[in-house]
């Protein structure tokens, strides 16, 4: 079992920045892949980034590429999202997840992950 808590989330003005931060609870976070994903009002919970269990692939959805970069730090049992250059469009609930898989796979699948955190706020004004 693993329990996820995200925090960072906020009211940020377009071209500004945030952290994204989700904490694990338990010994086996590193046996999990991490991902992040979003919802916006109306719109399916669409991948926005994953990494491996010991960090060394990820993945990114296209719409932020370049913009948001995701990490882990297996000693504190967490995970984070670096959202730079916001815009408008980023404005969802941000969820992290986690997903056992095997060493070093990273995945985009939502059914792929096992356990949600209640979602963070994001909210990008123009």
């Amino acid at each position: 079992q693993v329990q996820l808590v995200e925090s960072g989330g906020g009211l940020v003005q377009a071209g500004g920045s945030l952290r994204l931060s989700c904490a694990a609870s338990g010994r086996t976070f590193s046996s999990y892949a991490m991902g992040w994903f979003r919802q916006a009002p109306g719109i399916e919970r669409e991948f926005v980034a994953a990494i491996s269990r010991r960090g060394g692939n990820t993945a990114y959805a296209d719409s932020v590429k370049g913009r948001f970069t995701i990490s882990r730090d297996n000693a504190k049992n967490t995970v984070y999202l670096q959202m730079n250059s916001l815009k408008p469009e980023d404005t969802a609930v941000y969820y992290c997840a986690a997903a056992p898989v095997s060493f070093g796979l990273v995945t985009r699948t939502i059914r792929q992950y096992d356990y949600w955190g209640q979602g963070t706020q994001v909210t990008v004004s123009s």
